[in-house]
């Protein structure tokens, strides 16, 4: 099974070498690697260039933000199962690919894990820890979705249901994960471990007026799809980040 991993940088020349290191590191031997730049000023092309043995796509041109960039490295992939590694991410550990793939049988679609908030200057010191939960996808109910770093999905499940929906500003990513997983009812499979290590500093987090427009458009997520959410649905997503602090 080829997993294509794709890396979204801007100015990112600080941090890509992390995340494109634990890709190095895995011992998974069929990963695509794909670098969809921003056209950063700093050198984190130089930086990419360094890894040519790994990243065999490189694109840089402008784009209409991180969900854009993400759809340009989708519509690239090759693999059977499509990948994100952030570039201020790092995969947690050197088997995350290789146990991904053993979850994949016939029957599954995605595959999904846990998260670590980690400080920027020292990815050793955790700040907040996201534990998934075995997948029912009643949980979106309340408030719940998988952690989108961690997020491994069939690539032709992107070809039959569509990519991130770029009207939303920084809940893209729920309304797909929304949208796979409840509206299409894609089975998924929650694999117990520690994937990934996310540098702090989420757009959608980064001020109460972000936040705002998140839970806004995370409401939106279920009517665009046509789906009802209920009364209680789009204020328990911001509450049950609350056990993530207090389980770090």
């Amino acid at each position: 099974m080829k997993v294509s991993i794709i890396t979204c940088t801007y100015n990112s020349a600080k941090t890509v070498g992390d995340a494109l290191d634990s890709l190095v590191s895995q011992n998974y031997d069929d990963i695509e690697s794909i670098v969809i730049d921003g056209v950063s000023q700093d050198n984190t092309l130089e930086v990419v260039s360094s890894y040519k043995d790994l990243v065999s796509n490189v694109v840089s041109e402008a784009d209409k933000g991180i969900y854009d960039a993400l759809n340009k490295g989708i519509a690239l992939a090759t693999g059977d199962v499509i990948g994100i590694l952030h570039s201020d991410d790092i995969l947690a550990s050197d088997d995350v690919i290789s146990r991904v793939v053993q979850c994949f049988d016939p029957s599954i679609d995605a595959v999904y894990g846990d998260l670590q908030y980690v400080e920027r200057a020292n990815t050793g010191k955790v700040t907040r820890n996201w534990r998934g939960k075995p997948f029912d996808r009643e949980l979106f109910y309340y408030g719940w979705m998988p952690a989108h770093p961690t997020f491994y999905l069939r690539a032709n499940r992107y070809r039959e249901f569509g990519v991130f929906n770029l009207d939303f500003y920084t809940s893209a990513d729920y309304e797909l994960l929304l949208r796979m997983l409840f509206k299409h009812r894609l089975n998924a499979k929650y694999l117990p471990m520690v994937m990934t290590k996310m540098r702090v500093g989420g757009q959608s987090n980064a001020t109460l007026k972000n936040r705002w427009i998140a839970n806004k458009e995370d409401a939106r997520a279920w009517r665009v799809n046509g789906i009802k959410a209920r009364f209680y649905t789009r204020w328990l997503k911001p509450l049950s980040k609350i056990t993530q602090f207090i389980n770090t």
